[in-house]
């Protein structure tokens, strides 16, 4: 089956700056795909040249088979794209923005309407057609911005960090929405800075730092294979415990007050660790997606 998005060697240069480098992937139909990374990893360049906002400086793109640079209208007409910004219109109801962007799509005005209200419900905001975009809250905007782009009934839904900002349960809410859309079939293009969000969405994904891919593969694989099962957490670690570590030839980081190893299986070794090491706190819990992130592109903030 062909992949609906293919990218071979793409680049992206901005003057001096080569914000995305030498970049390859591909996503089959009905897959939910992620590109993760810290800011200015070239993320959000990355998707913006997939909906041919940006046309690529070097390399090939390719979108349901089609030339992003010389078929962008073809392309435009079957995706559905949930940017980072809420660019709704403030000055139509919740009911209106979908109506009116939906003559977009050349949608006739009865088919605008029928389909804006079954995605207003199908979002939980059929009761607030008729609330302009003031009077809602950040979680219900996020969600009619997202309504909004599957009013065309995309093939490929890009979601550029849908939910950033929201409180838990908008963010689950919105994780809801997108599950029923995933066993509908419909390819998602997805970046975010939540690991959650990524381990519960994401088939696969990849991890980028300066333009290129760190690493590619299934959430769970990219944990055993990057880190372990179980991570183990000592506050104000001693030397003491350095060097048994070093003794045993474990992973670990320190860092400030604190340290963490990685193991495969971590019972007996933190039974150990906290009998005879831990004169602080110490902890031992599954390892997450967030080891991955932060052990390959490093816990410096990046601004």
């Amino acid at each position: 089956m062909n992949a609906v998005i293919e990218a071979a060697h793409l680049s992206k240069r901005f003057g001096e700056l080569t914000a995305v480098d030498d970049l390859s992937f591909s996503v089959p139909p009905g897959e939910c795909f992620g590109i993760l990374g810290p800011n200015g990893a070239g993320k959000t360049s990355t998707i913006r040249m997939v909906y041919g906002f940006s046309p690529p400086s070097a390399g090939t793109l390719r979108v349901f088979g089609l030339d992003v640079t010389g078929d962008h209208r073809a392309v435009k007409a079957r995706i559905g794209v949930c940017p980072q910004e809420n660019n709704l219109d403030p000055d139509l109801t919740a009911l209106d923005n979908l109506v009116v962007f939906a003559r977009y799509f050349d949608i006739s005005g009865a088919e605008a309407l029928r389909r804006s209200r079954e995605l207003l419900r199908f979002m939980s905001l059929d009761q607030r057609e008729a609330s302009r975009i003031v009077a809602l809250s950040g979680g219900m905007v996020r969600r009619l911005v997202m309504a909004r782009a599957l009013l065309n009934r995309p093939e490929l839904l890009i979601l550029d960090e849908p939910t950033t900002g929201l409180d838990p349960q908008s963010r689950h809410q919105v994780w809801e929405r997108l599950d029923e859309l995933r066993a509908g079939g419909l390819t998602i293009l997805l970046t975010t800075h939540y690991m959650e969000e990524a381990s519960r969405l994401c088939d696969r994904l990849i991890i980028l730092d300066a333009g290129r891919i760190l690493v590619e593969g299934k959430p769970a694989d990219l944990v055993r294979r990057n880190v372990g099962r179980h991570v183990i957490e000592v506050a104000d670690p001693s030397d003491q415990l350095v060097g048994f570590l070093r003794e045993q030839g474990l992973a670990y980081e320190r860092f400030g007050h604190r340290l963490i190893a990685s193991v495969e299986d971590g019972s007996d070794l933190y039974r150990t660790i906290n009998d005879r090491y831990c004169s602080g706190g110490c902890t031992i819990r599954m390892a997450t997606l967030e080891d991955v992130f932060l052990r390959l592109t490093g816990r410096e903030l990046r601004e």
